[in-house]
């Protein structure tokens, strides 16, 4: 039954006008109308399993939106980043999709199914040439997650690319069942160089979310329906941002992808398919300078 539902639900995918849900969604989640946004809150709250006590604010009805309030910080001491020098910590709150090596320029989305990475960073051959082979890790982002996202390691800011697509939802039961998935979803590819080598994290738009942030360009969804690249390296003053500090937020629940250069990564032993992660936490080891 749960595989008949599967398929129904991203049959069902396929013809929904993706786009319209989720902006009409983030029209309301915009919205500052006390009694819009305070049921959603409670709507929210209700249906989750949120943990207030992290949050720098408290209240949940102090927000001024749904989306200040999807978007909370928390108080510093609650995401404690692993120090480390090499240290690869997780991007997010969430749970590990998929990770380990890329074959070629073949990333695994799921069992037995797999994605381009030449797709995935928006059709770039230099870009993708450098993770030919190389180490790749997705977290998943649900609803009840924190949904800022971070940096894994510190690095300077090369460019950014946002790539048009579908919205569809990206959690595990539509990863098995829709190809590509990654590749076909709405994101942005946001590249630095690091004392150990390029590194991506790519920000993938799903089915409801209503917009991506990134803390450099602010809102990056949604743009025209072409790939847009914005060059950070040719900027007089460099984009540098530590290991830990925010890089973006999603409206609604999605999934970040790390990528990583050939025999550059060792992820922990302990990390597999659905393994839960915190933001901060060590997901891996550079293993040795690759500049």
């Amino acid at each position: 039954m749960t595989v008949i539902f599967e398929k129904l639900f991203a049959l069902l995918q396929l013809v929904l006008p993706h786009h319209l849900l989720s902006r009409l969604i983030g029209y309301i989640a915009r919205s500052e109308v006390g009694f819009v946004k305070n049921t959603f809150i409670k709507g929210f709250l209700k249906n989750f399993d949120i943990n207030m006590a992290e949050a720098q604010e408290q209240d949940p009805l102090a927000y001024p939106s749904f989306n200040a309030f999807f978007t909370r910080a928390l108080q510093p001491e609650a995401r404690p980043i692993d120090g480390e020098e090499n240290a690869i910590v997780s991007p997010a709150d969430g749970a590990i999709s998929q990770l380990g090596p890329i074959h070629g320029s073949d990333v695994l989305q799921a069992k037995g199914r797999h994605f381009s990475l030449y797709e995935l960073v928006g059709g770039d051959s230099a870009l993708t040439a450098e993770f030919i082979n190389g180490h790749f890790a997705t977290v998943y982002l649900s609803p009840k997650d924190y949904h800022r996202v971070h940096m894994p390691f510190t690095g300077t800011l090369r460019e950014m690319i946002y790539v048009p697509g579908r919205l569809f939802s990206v959690n595990q039961a539509t990863t098995r069942e829709i190809a590509d998935l990654f590749a076909r979803n709405e994101r942005a590819v946001c590249v630095f160089d690091t004392e150990q080598g390029p590194m991506a994290v790519i920000l993938v738009g799903a089915m409801i979310v209503a917009g991506i942030e990134t803390v450099f360009s602010g809102p990056v969804t949604p743009l025209s329906r072409t790939v847009q690249r914005i060059n950070y390296a040719q900027q007089q003053a460099p984009i540098v941002l530590n290991k830990g500090d925010e890089l973006g937020r999603f409206y609604l629940g999605s999934t970040a992808i790390m990528l990583f250069p050939e025999n550059s990564v060792e992820f922990s032993a302990a990390l597999d398919s659905d393994t839960p992660v915190r933001m901060g936490e060590k997901m891996g080891t550079f293993k040795a300078t690759n500049t």
